[in-house]
């Protein structure tokens, strides 16, 4: 199995890339890529942009990555209540190569954040949104106060509940 797996951040310290690199460790028999964001850096979307220069083949090896997976995992950061530029900017411009961004590609998304809310408004907005961008959501977890509940020394969830949840959810995922 073919896992592809990004936290939506640009943060090299991020906490959600630290969830899903936990998360897909726990897929038995996977093949995991995790992309960094950073690599798929691009300007701004702007239809005038693309009008000039087209799409850029940053945005179409990133959909070609997605397509080539069976299952995707993701882990939403949430800035003011929202999807990180970095990774709207990369949806955006996915989205003109193909609205089908997701491919009918079975998926699980997470979401973390310091706090008690564990960046639940992104997360309730990818998993509301996602179907109208070929995403086949299997299960979504958000694990709120992220540093209450996981170990960045031992990286992993130290809260039983979440844990088994995660569980669950990853169950959904490939069976």
């Amino acid at each position: 199995m073919k896992v592809l797996a990004f936290a939506a951040s640009s943060s090299r310290q991020s906490i959600n890339k630290a969830l899903v690199e936990y998360a897909t460790s726990k897929i038995e028999q996977a093949d995991v890529e995790v992309l960094d964001l950073n690599d798929f850096e691009m300007p701004i979307y702007s239809i005038d942009r693309e009008k000039e220069s087209g799409i850029p083949e940053l945005a179409q090896k990133f959909y070609d990555k997605i397509g080539e997976a069976d299952v995707i995992v993701i882990s939403f950061a949430e800035h003011n209540g929202s999807y990180t530029a970095a990774y709207k900017n990369i949806f955006d411009w996915t989205s003109r190569i193909n609205m089908k961004v997701y491919q009918d590609t079975p998926m699980l998304l997470l979401a973390t954040s310091p706090g008690p809310g564990g960046a639940q408004s992104v997360l309730n907005a990818a998993v509301n949104s996602a179907p109208y961008f070929a995403a086949d959501v299997k299960a979504h977890l958000s694990v709120p106060s992220f540093f209450d509940n996981f170990d960045l020394e031992t990286l992993q969830l130290t809260n039983s509940e979440l844990s088994e949840a995660l569980n669950s959810a990853l169950t959904k995922l490939t069976n």
